[in-house]
């Protein structure tokens, strides 16, 4: 089942189904040329994880097993902040997510990009800045409580919650009770509740525009409502995601044998269902899977539906003007990426690999169980 993410770290890279959920323009953007250091290592492969680069520097994670640590590199690969933390997030608003300690144990806090702790660690985990504020945990996974804290490390928003979504559009998309039992409402950056449903899931807004559940189970339905809480398209979908590019993707049928097609923000079916899963809108194409199950094979469409490629196996989406292809099996499948008009720009023969971000992107040689990371020249 495709399930809404609620908190997402960003050292996540490509990978198939993981829904991307950008936003901006429905302009398709040029693409930047190619030159004869695109796929070149910019930095050699030497990390043992990476994610990608946000505000000029990456996190990336030196050494393996329990002596591996956290640090974080500028662009020309030069060690900003000296591996010192158990895991690091990247950079949102000048500040990053770091936590000392290992796994369930460890406290969060916040680093600047000195490398000083502006917020002390002491949550139980912390999500990325988002609209001047950071969703905060206390407790564990299963009964901690979810608040907000601002770039002062002040709690602006008492935990209270059981599950929330990142502020967007000045709100964010809480739950009080269970997930299957609990209410889901929106509130504003003083705590406040602007919007109160009766949804069983509330995803963040995206344009003036939130998708929304209503009811359980088989009988449910996804519809979209404005900031005001008015539903503006009418709950009749079997899933829905968020908009993107002025488009977004929902499913008609059930999770095994069902569809996704696009809708615009009057609801109008504009491109119509025949995709076994998808990822978002960016730089105006998106990612759509064709058939379901290992025989399934990747391509890409523009806003009119019309289909520039279909031969893939994986794919991520358009950044920078390339994105990401692999070709062959998740086990010894290679990736490589490709133009706007399909074109392999460079050739299938990394492990793993990311969008690129700030004209690099993170790319992973050997198998897993030998992992070296570096990042290649856009």
């Amino acid at each position: 089942m495709r399930k809404a993410v609620l908190i997402v770290l960003s050292v996540l890279l490509v990978s198939c189904g993981q829904k991307a959920q950008q936003s901006g323009s429905s302009t398709i953007q040029k693409s930047p040329a190619v030159t004869e250091q695109t796929g070149r290592f910019a930095i050699a492969p030497q990390f043992s994880n990476s994610s990608h680069f946000a505000e000029g520097l990456a996190a990336v994670r030196v050494g393996s097993g329990e002596a591996a640590r956290w640090g974080f590199i500028d662009t020309q690969g030069k060690m900003a902040i000296n591996p010192q933390f158990d895991f690091a997030d990247a950079f949102s608003d000048g500040l990053a997510a770091v936590r000392i300690g290992k796994g369930n144990v460890g406290k969060w806090g916040f680093v600047d990009k000195q490398g000083k702790l502006v917020i002390d660690p002491q949550f139980d985990f912390a999500s990325s800045f988002a609209d001047g504020l950071a969703a905060v945990r206390t407790g564990d996974y299963k009964t901690g409580k979810w608040g907000f804290i601002d770039k002062q490390g002040k709690m602006v928003i008492n935990p209270q919650f059981d599950h929330v979504n990142l502020f967007a559009d000045g709100l964010a998309a809480v739950r009080i009770g269970y997930l299957k039992t609990g209410k889901w409402e929106y509130i504003d950056k003083q705590g406040n509740v602007v919007i109160d449903l009766q949804a069983s899931y509330a995803d963040s807004f995206s344009g003036g525009l939130a998708a929304v559940r209503i009811g359980q189970g088989k009988t449910a339905k996804w519809g979209y409502i404005d900031k005001q809480g008015k539903m503006v398209i009418r709950p009749q979908f079997d899933q829905g995601s968020a908009f993107s590019e002025g488009l977004a993707a929902v499913r008609v049928g059930d999770e095994k044998s069902g569809k996704w097609g696009f809708i615009d923000r009057q609801g109008k079916m504009v491109i119509k269902p025949r995709f076994g899963d998808f990822l978002s809108f960016s730089e105006g194409f998106a990612s759509v899977q064709f058939g379901h199950g290992w025989a399934a094979k990747w391509g890409f469409i523009d806003k009119q539906g019309k289909l520039i490629d279909s031969r893939f196996d994986c794919e991520g989406v358009f950044a920078s003007g390339l994105a990401a292809v692999r070709i062959g099996n998740e086990k010894s499948g290679k990736w490589g990426y490709i133009d706007k008009q399909g074109k392999q720009v460079i050739s299938p023969r990394f492990a793993e690999i990311g969008p690129f971000s700030e004209g690099l992107a993170a790319v992973r040689v050997r198998d897993k169980k030998n992992a070296s990371w570096g990042y290649i020249s856009r």
